[in-house]
């Protein structure tokens, strides 16, 4: 039976492509049979879920790049230098009424991947597993280091993207034949092996738990099999891969509001431009 599903990498800041290009999918209707999102990925496949245009819009290009989420403030605020207490508790819980009950409700048949530390791998939590107060997606999105590690019902929560940047796999394990998948980097992007101090630092800090920085160490050969696995479905027409088509100037953590702005219209104008072989892959007219 054919299945088809939309897979999105993360990118903290740079995920403002990937709320461009679910812009334009709410805009002309398009849906899925499955959903699964890591990072900032796993952040916009729930509002698009939910079909949180214009919340998704102001996140992107308003909430995530003021000055008291990353930076001196959010250090002071929240001991962290990226604050995600305030993005999703006074932004998105309390300014935008955002929340996960009603993906539970419809029985969303998506899932976001988040690194259990304690379990040393990336697990999958659907709608029904989520908590109301948003714990899990905010774990979800949590850097290590930069970042608090999450707690949920004893699990300690991190960014799913420490092994599984682009979860394809996941949803080839779900079942999807037909894969739409985004990346918020461009063709020329080079994945380089994490800094030895970042990892010495992992290291000191979640010395309780030496895998997380033993799979921090080798994230950029799961990058390069995971792309490897995309560019083979797209071989052979089971995959559409949208990734930037030019280079912004916009990192994870840092970018100017017009550079973000771009980013976003640029994630819009891929779409477009692709959309026969986006319509072909899903079988649409």
């Amino acid at each position: 039976m054919e299945k088809t599903g939309i897979v999105l990498e993360g990118g903290g800041i740079r995920g403002a492509y990937t709320a461009g290009a679910l812009d334009w999918l709410m805009d002309h209707g398009v849906t899925f049979d499955y959903g699964v999102g890591i990072s900032s990925g796993a952040f916009m496949l729930c509002l698009y879920m939910e079909n949180r245009k214009e919340t998704m819009k102001r996140a992107v290009l308003d909430y995530i790049i003021k000055p008291d989420i990353v930076g001196p403030q959010a250090l002071l605020r929240e001991g962290y230098w990226v604050g995600f207490k305030k993005l999703f508790y006074g932004y998105m819980r309390n300014l935008e009424q955002f929340s996960v009950k009603p993906l539970k409700d419809a029985h969303a048949n998506i899932e976001v991947g988040a690194y259990d530390l304690d379990m040393g791998e990336t697990v999958w939590f659907r709608p029904e597993d989520m908590d109301d107060e948003m714990e899990v997606l905010r774990g979800a999105c949590s850097l290590p280091v930069v970042t608090e590690t999450v707690d949920v019902n004893g699990r300690h929560l991190l960014d799913g993207g420490i092994t599984k940047m682009i979860p394809i796999e996941r949803s080839i394990e779900q079942g999807v034949t037909r894969h739409l998948v985004i990346t918020t980097k461009p063709a020329d992007y080079v994945r380089k092996p994490g800094p030895p101090i970042v990892q010495e630092i992992m290291k000191l800090v979640y010395k309780q738990c030496p895998q997380v920085a033993a799979d921090y160490k080798v994230r950029h050969i799961n990058y390069y099999n995971q792309m490897g696995i995309i560019d083979d479905l797209v071989n052979k027409g089971e995959a559409v891969l949208i990734r930037p088509s030019r280079t912004i100037q916009v990192s994870r953590w840092k970018g100017d509001p017009e550079k973000v702005k771009e980013l976003y219209e640029l994630g819009i104008s891929d779409m477009e431009a692709r959309k026969d072989e986006i319509f072909a892959l899903l079988k649409k007219d």
